[in-house]
């Protein structure tokens, strides 16, 4: 099985599948009720919620069960907002959270409030320090991801939790891609995660709000799940995730063991077997199965269908994928290529002979990709005095970068080569060419239209 985007959403557990059925005779029935069915329903939710909680080191009345992953930190973070309104509302996210959870920094500014956005290196890992630097007094949350989603890098949440808790700002921590691995060390104040992440059943999310959290539940409430999930619960589903993530946790350090060689071999043989990769997210501070590499000179969409061809599933942060016209935000916060972007994602239990297959398979699918996108028409290519310039007006990732790369020999050293590109993309991908190829990325300038990418031929 070739599957190779667990970061995603991971296989349902064997264990899973087993407490999902077992469960669909006896948690059928409304929780709330006094009655015998009511009763054994509420007695299967009680005891998932225990061992959700045993996993994630909270009380059980500490967690409530949510719709997704995305709900609980919608959630959670309108809830720490309205709890503590009468502070301020200013609020801390790093640059390469979740979109669930950018997308409520998005409405809080919408609504008059303010964010502040804490940079990240090239490995995609913030500073505890920035944090600090980021608190102000009228700070009323601050988030952080336990693990990046699409590079893998993990966070300083122990440290960012100290300095928010000297400063008295709770911190929100997306666990969804570690949860599974451990429990998340620190003083942190709220935690959210994602069942189908770890293997569970799609359609449950955990919310965790520590006690003494100020907390005010926003839209409609009612009795069910503390306030901070109406609705009927899924049953089923719940003891199903509760179920896959103590088998999981149980698997957890032996399994990690195993992916972090099979990943580091990916990281190891990938930019010897394909020339012009770059590996980007932390070499060290990184999730078990995850490793992410760009390519220069691939289009995004079109090597994942040639992967996909070949059985193997993976995902892309290329601009040029089918649900995208821009790169991914973490790729661009981290400033690192974003063309021909694959992350690799291995499920528990993920073969050793898929892997060494799909590295056999890769240098093929890459070098076909680059054949097929082939070279600039000499028309695309003028002089501007002693400037070379290339038009990729129109074109769009890897495109201006490929012509750059056929130009740039075709100037003196010292010589500049001047791209213009209305592409999003080019913003990111030129220079991180130019560092790749050791040349001289000089800045951009004003077109008439578009953007132009002035490189300076060093070698």
């Amino acid at each position: 099985m070739g599957y190779f985007d667990a970061a995603s959403a991971a296989p349902l557990h064997p264990v899973a599948q087993q407490a999902l059925l077992a469960s669909l005779d006896e948690g059928w029935a409304d929780p709330a009720r006094l009655y015998r069915e009511g009763r054994r329903a509420r007695v299967l939710l009680d005891a998932a919620r225990e061992a959700a909680a045993e996993a994630v080191g909270c009380r059980p009345d500490e967690l409530a069960f949510t719709s997704s992953g995305t709900r609980a930190v919608h959630t959670g973070i309108a809830g720490a907002l309205a709890g503590r309104r009468r502070i301020g509302h200013h609020l801390i996210v790093s640059a390469v959270e979740h979109s669930s959870v950018l997308h409520s920094a998005e409405l809080l500014e919408a609504a008059g409030g303010s964010v502040t956005r804490v940079a990240v290196d090239r490995t995609g890992l913030v500073a505890p320090a920035a944090y600090g630097d980021a608190l102000r007094e009228d700070t009323a949350l601050a988030c952080l991801q336990s693990a990046n989603h699409e590079v893998g890098t993990e966070q300083p949440v122990a440290a960012v939790a100290d300095v928010c808790r000297e400063a008295g700002v709770p911190l929100l921590v997306d666990a969804a891609q570690s949860l599974g691995w451990g429990p998340v060390d620190g003083g942190w104040s709220l935690l959210t995660a994602s069942a189908h992440k770890w293997g569970g059943p799609s359609g449950v999310g955990l919310l965790v709000v520590r006690k003494g959290v100020r907390f005010a539940p926003q839209g409609p409430v009612d009795e069910r799940e503390s306030g901070r999930a109406p609705g009927f619960e899924n049953i089923p589903a719940i003891v199903a995730a509760a179920a896959s993530l103590r088998a999981v946790r149980a698997e957890a350090a032996e399994e990690a063991l195993r992916l972090r060689e099979l990943t580091e071999r990916i990281r190891a043989r990938v930019p010897q077997a394909v020339p012009d990769v770059e590996v980007v997210g932390d070499p060290v501070r990184r999730l078990p199965g995850v490793v992410t590499f760009s390519c220069l000179y691939v289009d995004g969409e079109a090597l994942l269908h040639e992967l996909d061809r070949e059985g193997f599933s993976v995902s892309s942060g290329s601009s040029c994928t089918s649900s995208t016209l821009t790169p991914s935000h973490v790729l661009r916060a981290m400033g690192v290529l974003s063309e021909g972007n694959v992350r690799v994602s291995l499920p528990p239990g993920a073969a050793e002979a898929d892997v060494e297959r799909f590295l056999t398979v890769l240098p093929g699918a890459v070098a076909a990709v680059r054949e097929k996108l082939g070279a600039p028409v000499a028309s695309e290519v003028a002089r501007e005095e002693d400037v070379l310039v290339v038009d990729s007006l129109g074109k769009r990732c890897p495109i201006p970068v490929i012509e750059l790369a056929k130009v740039i020999g075709d100037v003196p050293v010292g010589g500049l080569v001047r791209v213009l590109s209305d592409d999003e993309a080019a913003r990111l991908d030129i220079p991180a060419w130019c560092e790749m190829r050791n040349q001289e990325y000089v800045g951009e300038e004003p077109a008439d239209k578009g953007t132009a990418y002035v490189v300076r031929r060093l070698s």
